[in-house]
């Protein structure tokens, strides 16, 4: 179920509307219900993995409880808690590698033996991949985690816990909430709140105009010039790149803007998952920035345990780079996903290992770092850097990506930058203006949030009827501009793929 759909727009009224009749007792089993038949509308049998999943670690977290309460010998409960977080997270991960990985892994063998001129017969799995599984699978081992560094308890409650791993709001697409924040709030039954109400609405108004009024107006153009990048060559390609890196962030965000204000109408608060990353002065900077659920996961769970930066500068960026090369792969199974992250743990790595350089050259050049023009340069540099690796990330394969690039710079025709051609790519001179205006609207909305100016609570501080006056130009706005309808197939969320 699409939060761009006509069902959810039925179905979310409905579930707070009797979330908030129910007594207490029973609104965490509405919820949960809710949740599974949410998940279920992609393809039920799956949500059988979903429950399998919860099972394992609501298992794991007894266990090691269990290993606390008993007299043993500090080194064995060690042991058996270590051995119990093993189990864990060789099942779960093994589900997920066999949904989301086993074609993949087979054919590099295959290939690998290819080299080697021996020839393997590997059979090709007919797997469909479950919607959301590396980022419930997340959630669900972070839990296992927790528990086993004491930093919660675990919890008892079987229902409890199994909607702490399904809550449908950010259940598919993140952010990839951590026990210690979204248990505690779902364990107390809540009462109807207005003012959280009004701030959640805004919250998912301000999600569906980035997704259906810009990231699905870009797709049209984007797609159609990655589609066929053959006939759409050179400035084409660049423009259409720049372009991908607002659709992706606009689909993104949007996904987590909907499920934050849906949320918080349920009156639970989720983590931010987006904090204007475009407007980053570094590539370290934007990766604080942009997805930071998952971001922060890969710390906590896989940089710190490697390392981190406490066996010295060498250890340190090699544990980046694993890390943002698991990153590429946890974004899916294809070599230009593996160089996608890989680049991007580069330009940390470099960005770290030149800074002395750059210092000098600051301190030759007499530069202020603290001028506008050197921060906006810092600005569109990281912009050219992230955008460049997006090229990977949205195209099809590493080969049609290096095809892409060769075009990019080999093909000179800047004139279609003027000459009305761009017009001619899926979206005509109005929508083209309308998608300006709009990505000019975003990057003022990025700019104040910055400023610390939050401007659903300037709006919520206004009399009523300029409150109302909002309220109704932003639906209008989406309903006019957006794009949806008979005539349109509503667009999945990007990265429901992961």
């Amino acid at each position: 179920m699409l939060f761009n759909s006509l069902n959810f727009l039925i179905f979310f009224p409905l579930v707070v509307l009797v979330y908030y009749i129910l007594p207490g007792r029973v609104k965490k089993f509405w919820l949960l219900a809710a949740s599974y038949y949410f998940y279920m509308c992609w393809n039920a049998r799956y949500a059988l993995l979903i429950l399998l999943s919860t099972v394992i670690t609501y298992a794991s977290g007894l266990l090691m409880e269990y290993a606390k309460g008993r007299d043993w010998a500090e080194g064995k409960r060690q042991s058996f808690k270590k051995l119990i977080v093993a189990a864990s997270f060789a099942l779960n991960l093994g589900i997920l590698f066999y949904f989301k990985y086993i074609n993949f892994a087979l054919k590099l063998v295959s290939e690998a033996f290819a080299h080697m001129h021996i020839q393997l017969s590997l059979p090709v799995f007919d797997v469909l991949l479950p919607v959301g599984i590396s980022f419930y699978t997340f959630q669900a081992l972070s839990y296992t985690m927790d528990v086993y560094r004491d930093e919660i308890y675990a919890e008892k409650n079987f229902f409890s816990y199994a909607l702490f791993v399904s809550f449908f709001p950010q259940l598919v697409a993140g952010p990839i909430e951590r026990s210690k924040n979204l248990l505690k709030q779902l364990a107390v039954p809540r009462r109807f709140d207005f003012d959280a109400a009004r701030e959640g609405l805004l919250l998912m108004l301000w999600g569906f105009f980035l997704k259906i009024v810009l990231a699905d107006r870009i797709a049209i153009f984007v797609d159609a010039v990655y589609g066929d990048y053959n006939a759409y060559a050179g400035w084409y390609l660049v423009v259409a790149t720049m372009l991908f890196a607002v659709q992706i962030y606009c689909d993104f965000s949007g996904y987590s803007t909907i499920a934050t204000g849906a949320a918080k109408i349920l009156q639970v608060d989720l983590m931010e998952n987006f904090d204007a990353p475009y407007l980053s002065a570094s590539v370290a900077d934007f990766w604080r920035r942009w997805h930071i659920s998952l971001t922060s996961w890969f710390k906590d769970y896989l940089y710190i345990p490697l390392g981190g930066s406490r066996k010295g500068k060498f250890r340190k960026y090699l544990n980046k780079m694993l890390v943002f090369l698991v990153s590429g792969l946890w974004h899916g199974p294809k070599i230009s996903m593996v160089v996608w992250g890989g680049l991007n743990g580069f330009y940390q790595v470099a960005g770290e290992v030149l800074m002395p350089v750059r210092d000098q050259a600051v301190r030759l050049l007499h530069l202020n770092r603290k001028s506008l023009g050197h921060k906006l340069a810092h600005v569109l540099g990281t912009f050219i850097l992230v955008d460049f690796s997006w090229i990977f990330f949205r195209a099809q394969g590493f080969q049609e990506a290096l095809q892409i690039i060769k075009s990019m710079f080999t093909v000179k025709n800047p004139w279609v930058l003027f000459d009305g051609s761009l017009y001619t790519c899926g979206l005509d001179d109005k929508n083209f203006r309308l998608m300006t205006i709009c990505i000019l609207i975003l990057a003022f909305a990025d700019f104040c949030k910055r400023k610390n100016i939050v401007i659903r609570k300037v709006i919520m501080e206004q009399d009523y009827w300029c409150r109302w006056l909002c309220y109704i130009f932003a639906v209008m706005a989406i309903l006019i501009f957006g794009k949806y309808g008979p005539l349109y197939d509503a667009a999945s969320f990007i990265y429901f793929q992961f």
